[in-house]
């Protein structure tokens, strides 16, 4: 009985903690909560969150039903920006430091401590290899001997790290090594050649990393093709990448490349985010009956910089007289600039008139604006159109739920698109200082 007892008591503290995720940040005060998550090739499933405390440290408690594999711990947002990945083999606690510019570094766990390790290790052979070309070194034997310690590296980490997670981790970041010696070209030439050779996209422990998305924006970025062309050497680093990953999931495809979409959106490279879209990702979209991420592709293409403007009808006068017109059938300006802009938004009815009156500074036919008004009532606006003569108004009802608003794009006001004469978008202006720093260096 003293034993049934003993076990009734002990058994359900063993299921509620089992491991741990100790943890402490630096500089402390810049973090209040960190959140963990377990990942897999296709969601993050929240698991907890903890208090940071005023030393910096957190704590993550691990019951038995915390599987073993990828955690992501997160600490500020976004969310996607501001994470790291974590090894979880259910068998060990994990203690680990934080620091924003030196990254994640592991006190206690043997796989993670594994996998950093080898990364430590194979970076400076790398940067042996760096040194020896930067040289300019005719030592063909002290090149050769580089290479066989990269390669007597490789195998021992991958014979330590046996039968565990870490180990998925090793092999796919296994590098190109030669054999022999290799000048400079051919040894960067087969670095790209090889750079996804031990890459397995269909490894579930990669899909539920990091690893995955670092391997592609690396090659993507980093990878050139000795052009000053920068933006082919983007698209043919896109086309190997593509083709390296061509037996992925379909549902990993996406994730990837949506990310390598949005980086390129981010970095207004528009010809080349089109290029994904057209290319790879809006076939995939249609063969997962993606809807909402086809028409997010197809919007960005439509109001890419050289497209021409998405058509609507407006109301211009003369002669007190009304005009029923499209945009396309303008003709009175060089340049013309669409405006969203609303009755209720404090930082129209601060840009607005500075608008105005640059506007006037520019010369009459130069540039007409066309202010479409995002609004839910009409009073308002009636009100403040009287004071802006020289521009074109339109009316959008239904505010966020326009159809002009939401052929541009709209989630926001003020917003600009800038036309030429024959109405194809030359610049997206991101505030009313922008527009004029557009205008002013034409």
């Amino acid at each position: 009985m003293n034993r049934l007892f003993f076990l009734t008591v002990l058994l359900p503290s063993i299921l509620i903690a089992q491991h741990t995720i100790n943890g402490k940040f630096s500089p402390a005060k810049d973090y209040n909560v960190a959140l963990l998550y377990k990942v897999t090739p296709t969601l993050s499933e929240y698991i907890a969150n903890t208090e940071v405390k005023e030393d910096g440290s957190f704590q993550f408690q691990l019951d038995s039903k915390a599987t073993k594999g990828m955690y992501r711990v997160v600490y500020a947002v976004p969310q996607e920006d501001y994470n790291f990945d974590v090894i979880y083999n259910a068998k060990e606690d994990i203690e680990l430091t934080f620091n924003s510019e030196t990254g994640v570094t592991f006190q206690n766990s043997i796989e993670n401590k594994l996998l950093a390790s080898y990364t430590d290790s194979m970076s400076m052979v790398t940067q042996s290899i760096g040194n020896y070309f930067r040289q300019e070194s005719q030592d063909t034997l002290a090149l050769n001997a580089i290479f066989k310690a990269q390669a007597e590296t490789q195998s021992s980490f991958e014979a330590a790290a046996k039968n565990t997670i870490a180990l998925s981790f090793i092999k796919a970041n296994k590098p190109y090594i030669p054999k022999k010696f290799k000048d400079v070209n051919t040894y960067v030439d087969n670095l790209r050649a090889h750079y996804f050779d031990f890459v397995d996209f269909n490894n579930v422990i990669l899909q539920s990393s990091s690893f995955l998305e670092e391997r592609m924006l690396n090659y993507v970025f980093g990878m050139s093709f000795n052009s000053t062309d920068e933006i082919a050497s983007y698209k043919k680093n896109i086309d190997v990448f593509c083709e390296a990953m061509k037996s992925a999931p379909k549902k990993v495809k996406r994730i990837l490349l949506i990310d390598l979409w949005q980086q390129m959106v981010d970095l207004n490279h528009e010809s080349v985010a089109n290029y994904i879209a057209e290319d790879y990702l809006m076939d995939l979209a249609v063969s997962l009956n993606d809807q909402e991420l086809l028409h997010g592709l197809i919007l960005f293409k439509n109001l890419s910089t050289g497209s021409v403007a998405p058509d609507f009808t407006l109301e211009t006068g003369k002669d007190k007289k009304t005009i029923t017109k499209k945009l396309s059938d303008l003709n009175s300006a060089e340049r013309y600039i669409i405006l969203f802009w609303s009755s209720t938004c404090s930082h129209c009815l601060d840009e607005v008139p500075q608008l105005q009156t640059y506007i006037k500074s520019k010369g009459k036919g130069k540039i007409k604006v066309v202010a479409v008004a995002l609004e839910e009532e009409t009073l308002k606006w009636k009100d403040l159109i009287a004071n802006y003569p020289e521009f074109i108004h339109v009316y959008g009802e239904g505010k966020w739920e326009n159809e002009i608003g939401n052929d541009y794009g709209v989630t926001a006001t003020p917003t600009y698109f800038v036309l030429n004469k024959n109405k194809k978008i030359i610049a997206k202006p991101s505030d009313i200082d922008a527009l004029k720093a557009f205008f002013d260096k034409k």
